[in-house]
């Protein structure tokens, strides 16, 4: 069954790669949004299963759409994996991926690893 993947980033370079490496699995339908002001109604609007966030970004961050999401009754069980150019995959590993109840990934993320954390987080209740 196809998932739907939001992508939320401020750079169209990083949301094309993501969506061009997604579909290419034929397993998920993407869906892309640059302007972080405009995520939650393209959430509203696509219904997606998971969000890949990116944590910062101009106007609005990613804590503050997921937070949003979350208070929303229809788009509260939607799943997060927030993406960091802040922190290296060192820094990740130290801390674990798991922050907060969040995943995260270290930007530039591999494709393989990407698609991992995106079943793994899909297949939690």
């Amino acid at each position: 069954m196809t998932k739907r993947i939001l992508v939320v980033d401020d750079e169209p370079a990083i949301t094309r790669m993501v969506k061009l490496n997604l579909e290419r699995t034929q397993n998920y339908e993407v869906l892309t949004e640059n302007h972080s002001t405009n995520a939650i109604a393209a959430a509203r609007q696509f219904q997606p299963d998971l969000i890949l966030l990116d944590v910062m970004m101009p106007e609005m961050d990613g804590d503050e759409i997921a937070s949003q999401l979350r208070q929303d009754e229809q788009l509260s069980k939607i799943k997060f994996v927030f993406m960091t150019a802040i922190v290296s995959k060192d820094d990740i590993e130290t801390m674990g991926s798991n922050i907060g109840g969040n995943e995260f990934l270290a930007k530039p993320v591999k494709t393989e690893e990407l698609i991992g954390t995106i079943e793994r987080v899909l297949a939690e209740r």
